[in-house]
């Protein structure tokens, strides 16, 4: 990647590929050392590296939801607790 060419699309890195540039951002921004111009656009880079991985775990957790529903039976009437109690 050149200087004219700016990071990849969020959508083409892997999960650990944009844990990994989040980290890096939030360390050079933890530092102090970038002038406010460079500052908020890499605190937007990472603001939409942290959407995209909240939203990847969220659709991981929701598969694991499913098949783990898959694995368990559903309750029938006879073992269900149907007392108003």
């Amino acid at each position: 990647m050149t200087e004219t060419e700016g990071p990849r699309p969020v959508e083409e890195l892997t999960f650990r590929e944009a844990m990994a540039e989040l980290d890096g951002i939030v360390g050079v921004l933890e530092s102090n050392t970038l002038e406010l111009e460079d500052s908020l656009r890499s605190y937007e880079r990472g603001v939409a590296l942290l959407a995209a991985l909240q939203s990847r775990l969220l659709e991981a957790q929701q598969k694991v939801d499913v098949l783990m529903g898959k694995l368990v039976p559903e309750a029938d009437d006879e073992t269900r607790d149907t007392s108003l109690s």
